[in-house]
């Protein structure tokens, strides 16, 4: 088989493929198939077994080339038939708009621009983490390379920068090569308007390397050398490859040929151009085929020399092998979460942000899996244990790419998408990241593509409301919970004591395919009487129980302690008020209904307290008590005081609300949301 033949196969099923849905970008595609012919031939891989752990990775960052993929997954035998191509694009299809990371083949979720690389250095850093924690002389178990496409709008996407420049700080040992397709395009035109900037010379004032093919469109043969050359180096490499948009196509070279399918007669004369029938759509050789096959058995052999190599590893090393074998087999030790700490109302008031240091501390030997860090606020967010080792190159003298604490610099939006490719390379990785919970917002594009894509990543959020005081309304999150519970398979967790902070972590690490967020406190929180990590591990529970109550004060986090106050005012004043917490909506809306209206009945006024925006309670209560305009400078009691978020003011508003319920029939907001839902 040629490889011209092979290479022009990949543009035309391209070609047809978007022509086929009437929607897409032909042009990257046309451009990138000789790369990835040359790539794709020499990568470790097996379609039979798209989970082998120590296979090479590829990320397709410039989403405009999905057609690509899809092309490239197919020719290689994974599971997509040339009616997958054909339905492209449409409703429920195994190829969607952008790949997506549950689909055979598909590393990452990456159709926003500028992820894809940023997921890229997650994954090479998890391969270097392993390759130091499990490989032993004779046994290099971990060794695979990650390889990804990246045009011109990746590198202008702030998110890229600040992954591209945490790979370049990292430097020695990161198996990382990325190829920068450089063809002057975007949606707008050509990159002039735009994007000047000199991208080479910027990489490697970054600490990358920095190589170039002359043509990316026909010299093969540099494509195949700037790939070997780049495995000499130990640093992240870039591939310069300079290419013509839409290669072949009468509009090569012109953003016309970007986004919109090719006319019929361009079609046409392309076919006629390649060797091809231009009347014949979606066209495979058999020669093609059959060479890349070949590849594939050569891969299926390599994967199982690779098992016999672990096999003779566990027997050598057999307590770092059984620790592996569960790893790959996605499970935690057993009775991990015994080393969760539990609390009774004897122990003293604790910032959640503290206890949640004490959960990690406690639990981090239990949990080989468990990495993390924080965006440059590791002395605020409490995410490192005290003996944690820094995941650094060991030339520096600051730690070794065993280490599992992650420095990653203030770089939230990085952050998430970094631990997203941590998460997404298996050996069941528990990831996390640090920031305050108003600065989460930075990063939300990541955090939706962990939600979208199933990473069960953590983000400890602290400094979470007006409590944190001083910084004022620039660092005192109001509507970013809202945000954040809005999102489908998001945990938002905002824990009102020890035992809820246990109850986050717990729920956080046994995920398999939900994100969490857990946001907690700089001010101390008591221990409340009746919480429990069992009760609040279902996401809501009554914590202030009377019987036959006249209202339900539900609350969130430091909020909660506030209620409970304010339910013992109104004890003195006659009117009997119980209190549920609710540190996770997600989790708790996952419990049988008959469990939530144990929590919130019917024929009880129920009122939420929460120094937030209100949006968003009102599926859980008949009146809420928020906040919704920014906060205020000041020191956190005061501003608490100032907003009447004390025991006075919630048992205020709450006799306001039993006033007016007096009398009435009332249905649990669950039950009105349940009878509007099937009405």
């Amino acid at each position: 088989m040629s490889d011209l033949l092979a290479i022009n196969t990949i543009r035309l099923l391209a070609v047809d493929t978007v022509a086929k849905a009437n929607s897409g970008h032909p042009g990257a595609p046309m451009g990138l198939a000789p790369a990835a012919h040359t790539l794709f031939k020499q990568m470790r891989f097996n379609p039979r077994n798209p989970a082998w752990i120590n296979r090479d990775r590829f990320v397709l960052s410039n989403g405009h080339a999905c057609a690509l993929l899809y092309t490239m997954l197919f020719l290689y035998g994974y599971d997509y038939t040339i009616d997958d191509l054909k339905s492209f694009r449409q409703l429920n299809s195994k190829t969607p708009g952008h790949p997506e990371a549950e689909l055979p083949g598909v590393e990452v979720t990456t159709g926003p621009l500028g992820q894809g690389i940023a997921n890229a250095v997650g994954l090479a850093i998890a391969q270097a983490q392993l390759a130091a924690t499990y490989n032993k002389p004779n046994y290099e178990l971990f060794s695979n390379y990650t390889y990804a496409f990246l045009g011109d709008g990746c590198l202008q996407e702030g998110v890229a920068q600040e992954a591209i420049s945490l790979a370049g700080h990292l430097g020695d040992g990161l198996k990382l090569i990325a190829f920068w397709d450089d063809n002057q395009i975007s949606i707008d035109g050509d990159t002039n308007v735009s994007f000047t900037e000199d991208v080479p010379a910027k990489f490697r004032a970054q600490g990358w390397e920095v190589l170039s093919v002359k043509d990316g469109n026909d010299d093969l043969e540099g494509i195949a050398a700037a790939l070997a050359k780049a495995k000499t180096t130990n640093k992240p490499t870039l591939i310069r490859l300079p290419t013509i948009i839409g290669y072949g196509s009468l509009q090569q070279g012109t953003h016309g040929v970007h986004g919109s399918p090719l006319k019929p007669d361009d079609i046409k004369q392309l076919k006629k151009k390649f060797g091809f029938d231009p009347e014949q759509n979606f066209v495979v050789p058999r020669e093609v085929t059959e060479s890349y096959a070949k590849h594939v058995a050569d891969n299926q052999q390599v994967e199982v020399e690779w098992n016999k190599l672990l096999t003779a590893y566990t027997k050598e090393y057999p307590e770092l092998g059984q620790e592996l074998h569960r790893r790959l087999d996605g499970k935690l030790p057993e009775n991990w979460q015994k080393a969760l700490p539990t609390y009774t109302v004897d122990d003293k008031p604790v910032a959640s942000r503290k206890l949640s240091e004490i959960v990690l501390t406690s639990i981090e030997k239990e949990l080989p899996e468990l990495v993390g860090g924080s965006a440059d606020l590791t002395g605020s967010n409490l995410t490192r244990w005290p003996d944690a080792v820094d995941f650094q190159p060991k030339s520096t003298g600051l730690g070794d790419f065993s280490g599992r604490y992650f420095r990653f610099g203030v770089r939230e939006h990085g952050m998430g998408a970094i631990i997203n490719g941590i998460s997404a390379y298996g050996a069941n990785f528990k990831a996390y990241g640090g920031t305050f919970l108003n600065f989460v917002s930075y990063a939300s594009g990541a955090v939706r593509l962990s939600a979208l894509s199933g990473h069960p990543i953590i983000w400890v959020a602290t400094h979470d409301s007006i409590g944190l005081g001083e910084d004022g309304p620039t660092h005192q999150p109001i509507e970013t919970l809202a945000h954040l519970r809005a999102l489908p398979n998001l945990m938002v967790w905002r824990p009102a004591d020890g035992n809820e902070t246990s109850a986050a972590y717990l729920r956080a690490i046994e995920s398999k395919h939900t994100p969490s967020i857990i946001a907690l406190t700089r001010q101390n929180l008591p221990q409340l009487e009746h919480s429990s990590i069992e009760k609040a591990a279902k996401g809501g529970y009554t914590v202030y129980p009377v019987e036959n109550p006249d209202i339900i004060l539900v609350a969130s986090g430091s909020e909660v302690s506030i209620a409970i106050d304010g339910a013992k005012k109104l004890g003195t004043e006659g009117v009997k008020a119980s209190v549920v917490s609710i540190p996770d909506f997600f989790t708790f809306d996952s419990q049988a209904r008959s469990y939530q209206l144990s929590v919130l009945p019917d024929g009880v006024p129920i009122m939420s307290v929460e120094v937030m925006s209100t949006f968003g309670w009102s599926k859980y209560s008949h009146e809420q008590f928020g906040i919704n305009r920014f906060g205020i400078s000041g020191p956190g009691p005061e501003i608490y005081k100032f907003f009447e978020f004390t025991a006075e003011g919630v048992a205020d508003r709450a006799s306001k609300v039993v006033q007016f319920y007096k009398g009435k029939e009332l249905l649990s907001p669950l039950n009105k949301a349940f009878e509007s839902v099937h009405a």
